[in-house]
């Protein structure tokens, strides 16, 4: 029998399916599924994987676009007692049999499309659009719209007829791992942080308050969903308050026009990159796009000189920041739109609900406000260790609280802005450059639209800062004519000599993950002298 006190990953959906069973939990391109109807197919697909020969703790990756299927593959996952793997569906090659290998995945859920990039003897099952789809196997095994949720811990989907119904559920633990959410790799090889249920609904919990998530919210969820910001801080919080949730195939600009214009979407989760292409998007001006509530931005840091744009053009629209990382299921921090005040701008806010957070330095004592230092949590949130590398588990777990990886600043209010990525610290000349202030100053260039700065080898300063930048288009398509000379000039005019860059390399687009991040290992490994 299920335990009274089960408060499980799958649990949120069932919950609302209970409160609002008619109304609709999820649109995506023509279909749409009611949370009564998204519930029973969750159980469905979860006796399907079991009566498939899996088994409770066994790893399953999902390998597959944006789609309703891919949520449900995660449900019926948490639902079964699975651990599930979100996999990039970017990767080929040597970075897909590695994540595949180290989580020991036994079942991979994919798209068709992609089918063919798996390595060989990998077993598959498609999600949607072939005979023996996911999705389509649904369509025999689902229960009635009437069927009671609750009979026992195997009937969440009432009187199934098909193969699967005899499969019953097992009994699934808050402390049993409910997926494996690699790292971004961005500095080394993406290590599989181990999320429970409890962890997961903690911060579900978190996300609802902090950004002030409602059941009257229409949300757009369009970054991918194997990333967990786009599901774990916006798409599962929302099931969990029963808003009605879009999910799109991508961050097309064209779309979320006309979806907040035709009163269809009123808030959006997205990283910079996707922000600055939206407000510079025809439609950004031409279009009704008063309806826009919510703007939540992440992943990335958010030029204080682009926020400043979109805030002059929609000034009723709510900023919010959000910050964090895997590990901490990913949110950490928020800084609330009242809270987007003049010289806090660059600020990633306060903890949330279930975080502590403190900066320390090299030898874990807290330093003083205003002071330096890295970024710790104690949190029901976080992950309980990384799969299968009890050295990086042991390293990061030090002293009852996680180490980041994140240099910040707290001040006297308990505010945090993040200076840099430990790793992404320049030491020039002996003395250590936050790229960020120098990305700021560079962002102040009516002519650049993107930049990162790196330090790069260098016999004399050991490393020199490095500016990477693209230039800002004109409405034809031709880049600003601005150069190394003039942006170095412009630098120096706002920066310490120090920090000025030695060189600015000029690119077409700067490598990121699905999530926005810059891949500066990616920089460092291309401009580096041979």
């Amino acid at each position: 029998m299920m335990r009274a006190q089960s408060n499980t990953v799958d649990g949120v959906l069932r919950r609302s399916a209970r409160r609002v069973p008619g109304r609709t939990a999820v649109r995506y391109r023509e279909r749409a599924w009611t949370y009564q109807e998204l519930d029973a197919a969750v159980t469905a697909a979860a006796r399907l994987l079991l009566a498939d020969g899996l088994r409770p703790g066994d790893r399953v990756a999902s390998y597959g676009h944006n789609s309703d299927a891919y949520l449900i593959g995660f449900l019926a996952c948490a639902r079964a007692g699975l651990v599930h793997v979100p996999v990039n569906h970017g990767l080929t090659g040597e970075d897909l049999r590695y994540l595949l290998d180290q989580s020991g995945s036994t079942l991979v859920l994919t798209d068709t499309a992609l089918a063919p990039r798996l390595p060989d003897r990998v077993r598959a099952m498609p999600l949607y659009g072939a005979p023996d789809g996911l999705l389509e196997r649904l369509a025999e095994h689902r229960a009635p719209a009437d069927a009671d949720a609750d009979a026992d811990a195997g009937a969440h989907a009432g009187a199934d007829t098909g193969a699967g119904a005899a499969v019953p559920l097992p009994e699934v633990s808050d402390d049993s791992l409910v997926q494996l959410l690699y790292t971004s790799g961005t500095t080394a090889l993406p290590k599989g942080a181990m999320m429970t249920h409890r962890a997961l609904v903690h911060e579900y919990t978190s996300a609802v308050v902090a950004l002030d998530l409602a059941e009257t919210d229409r949300p757009l969820h369009s970054l991918p969903l194997y990333h967990s910001a786009q599901m774990h801080v916006f798409l599962l919080p929302y099931l969990a308050v029963g808003a009605e949730n879009t999910i799109l195939d991508g961050p097309d600009p064209e779309q979320i026009c006309t979806l907040v214009e035709e009163g269809r979407a009123d808030s959006l989760f997205a990283p910079p990159t996707v922000w600055i292409a939206l407000s510079q998007h025809p439609g950004f001006t031409t279009r009704e796009l008063g309806g826009l509530r919510k703007a939540y931005y992440g992943a990335s840091v958010m030029p204080v000189p682009v926020l400043e744009r979109l805030r002059a053009h929609l000034p009723g629209l709510a900023f919010y920041n959000c910050f964090g990382q895997s590990e901490i299921g990913p949110l950490a921090t928020v800084l609330r739109p009242e809270e987007h005040q003049e010289g806090r701008m660059d600020s990633c806010g306060r903890p949330v609900l279930f975080v502590e957070a403190r900066v320390v330095d090299e030898r874990g004592r807290e330093v003083p406000d205003g002071t330096r230092g890295e970024v710790v949590y104690r949190s029901p949130q976080l992950c309980t260790g990384y799969w299968d590398k009890p050295e990086e588990t042991a390293e990061a777990f030090r002293d009852g609280w996680f180490h980041s990886g994140d240099l910040a600043v707290r001040d006297a209010e308990g505010y945090f802005t993040v200076v840099d990525r430990l790793k992404d610290v320049i030491n020039s000349g002996g003395v250590l450059v936050a790229s960020r202030q120098v990305e700021e100053a560079l962002y102040a260039h009516p002519d650049v639209a993107e930049a990162a700065v790196i330090g790069l080898p260098d016999e004399r300063w050991i490393e020199a800062v490095t500016a990477v930048v693209v230039r800002r288009t004109n409405d034809t398509g031709a880049a600003a004519p601005v150069g190394e000379r003039e942006l170095i000039e412009a630098a120096r005019a706002r920066l310490a000599p120090f920090k000025v860059p030695k060189r600015v390399m000029f690119v077409e687009a700067l490598p990121r993950n699905a999530s926005g991040k810059v891949l500066k290992r990616a920089l460092r490994e291309r401009f580096a002298a041979p």
